[in-house]
């Protein structure tokens, strides 16, 4: 059990410090109105997720998903774990259950960030 949470820190120390590099690096060479750091680290976080865990699965290397799964892509982005779950559920045939997750997660992460952005500007201003 400790080896396990030591391998979830130390994966997410290093992909929160990844991330941060990915955005330093894309502020500094592209200049854009979008959040460009953190859609390309949502995406390759996606994609790496994608590649570990069917990679893991087939080499028998899920011991090492707490490290890379949930440490290091956690700490680089947390959208590779909401992928793989949607993704999960539509391949299990659950295609209504991945939609309602999808628009939940989103809807429901952008309306509780506005909720609480409105609730701190009025207990802080």
């Amino acid at each position: 059990m400790v080896s396990t949470v030591l391998m979830v820190a130390a994966g997410g120390a290093t992909g929160a410090m990844a991330r941060y590099g990915v955005g330093l690096f894309m502020a500094q060479t592209v200049a854009a109105s979008l959040p460009l750091g953190v859609i390309a680290v949502n995406i390759l976080g996606s994609f790496v997720m994608g590649a570990f865990a069917s990679f893991a699965a087939t080499r028998d290397m899920l011991h090492l998903s707490p490290l890379v799964m949930t440490g290091f892509l956690g700490g680089f982005t947390t959208f590779s774990a909401f992928s793989l779950e949607a993704v999960t559920l539509f391949e299990k045939g659950q295609i209504n259950h991945a939609l309602l997750y999808v628009a939940l997660s989103v809807l429901g992460s952008i309306g509780a960030l506005i909720l609480a952005a409105i609730m701190a500007r009025m207990i802080w201003a």
